[in-house]
C-alpha cells in the first residue's frame, strides 16, 4: 500500500486572500487534506495577498531548505499620511498636503530606495526585541527601537500615479531580498519627500521560483484538494540537480553518505528512474543527506 507520506506530499502555492493569516491558511490545509503535517514558508501579513507556500506532509521538512531568497510584490503607497503600523491598518499619525509633490520628484524618491539598503523595519514586524516579538510589544505600549538592517531592492518601479483625495497613490512594483519590508519602503519614500507615506496594497507576486502562475485560491483548494508541485518536482526544481546510480540511491536512501564532488550549495540527488532521492550537502569527504525525500522504507 502507497505511504501517504510521499503519494500526498508536496507543495501547494497558495494566492492568500485579505484578512487572513498564514497560519489562517494552514489551519484551512489541514482539514482540506485531512492531516496535521502542514506548514508554511514566508509568512504573509493579514492585509497582503498573494504567493504563499505551503508544505503537505512530508513535504514540510523541505520548507526551512528552500532558499526563498528573493521576492517580488505588487503595492500601493499613499503619500500624504503616515500610521503607526506604517501601512492601512494602523492609526494615521500625521497628514500634510502633496499639491507640491511632482512626478519627478516621487522618482527620485523610489530610485534613491533602490539597490543596497539599511532599512529599519516596522515596529508591527515579527522581529525579535529581548525574546518578544516586535508587534506583541507595540501593542504592549514599550517603547523600543529596531535597529537597520542591510537589504537589497533590486527593482523598484513606478507604475501608475494619481491623485485619491488629497493624497497621492503611487502603484509601484518591487523586487527584493528576502528581509525586505515593503511597508517600510512606503514610510521611508514618504519621509523623503516631506509628507508622510504608507502601504495601502500589498500582493506578493513571487516567491523564490513560485509565483502566481504556480497558484491556487483557498476555495479551490478546499473545493479539490492537491499539491502544485509533487514532492519530486519540488525537490528537483527548487534545488540544483546531481544525477546518482541505483547503488548510490539505495545507499543515500538508508542513511549513508555519497562520495563529494565538490559542491556547496545544497543539492537534489536524483537516480536514474527519476526520482528525488534526498538533499545533500557536502562536508569534508562526505556528501551527507540534510533530508532524505524517500527512505528506503518508501521506495
Amino acid at each position: 500500500m502507497a505511504d501517504p507520506s510521499i503519494e500526498n506530499a508536496g507543495l501547494l502555492v497558495v494566492d492568500k486572500s485579505p484578512g487572513m493569516t498564514s497560519h489562517d491558511v494552514v489551519s484551512k490545509c489541514r482539514k482540506a487534506f485531512n492531516t496535521r503535517r502542514v506548514g508554511h514558508a514566508g509568512t504573509l501579513d493579514p492585509m497582503a495577498t498573494g504567493v504563499l507556500v505551503i508544505g503537505i506532509e512530508r513535504a514540510t521538512k523541505l520548507l526551512g531548505l528552500l532558499s526563498l531568497t528573493t521576492k517580488s510584490y505588487t503595492a500601493t503607497i499613499r503619500l500624504g499620511a503616515s500610521t503607526s503600523t506604517d501601512d492601512a491598518e494602523g492609526e494615521i499619525l500625521a497628514t500634510a498636503d502633496t499639491g507640491a509633490i511632482t512626478e519627478a520628484q516621487i522618482r527620485a524618491g523610489v530610485a534613491a530606495l533602490t539597490g543596497q539598503l539599511q532599512q529599519i523595519p516596522a515596529k508591527v514586524s515579527a522581529i525579535k526585541v529581548d525574546g518578544r516579538r516586535a508587534h506583541a510589544l507595540v501593542r504592549t505600549g514599550t517603547e523600543f527601537e529596531l535597529q537597520a538592517r542591510p537589504v537589497t531592492v533590486h527593482r523598484f518601479d513606478v507604475l501608475d500615479i494619481a491623485g485619491a483625495g488629497g493624497f497621492i497613490d503611487v502603484q509601484v512594483a518591487v523586487d527584493c531580498s528576502s528581509g525586505t519590508y515593503i511597508r517600510s519602503l512606503a514610510r521611508d519614500l514618504g519621509e523623503a519627500l516631506g509628507v508622510g507615506g504608507h502601504l495601502t496594497t500589498l500582493r506578493r507576486t513571487a516567491v523564490g521560483p513560485f509565483t502566481l502562475d504556480h497558484a491556487r485560491t483557498l476555495d479551490e483548494v478546499i473545493a479539490e484538494p492537491g499539491v502544485s508541485l509533487g514532492i519530486d518536482a519540488a525537490a528537483k526544481l527548487c534545488f540544483p540537480l546531481r544525477d546518482i546510480s541505483d547503488e548510490e540511491a539505495e545507499s543515500i536512501s538508508q542513511g549513508r553518505w555519497l562520495e563529494p564532488v565538490g559542491r556547496k550549495e545544497i543539492y537534489t540527488v536524483v537516480d536514474p528512474s527519476g526520482q528525488a532521492i534526498a538533499l545533500v550537502q557536502e562536508k569534508g569527504r562526505r556528501a551527507a543527506s540534510v533530508m532524505v525525500v524517500r527512505p528506503a522504507t518508501l521506495r
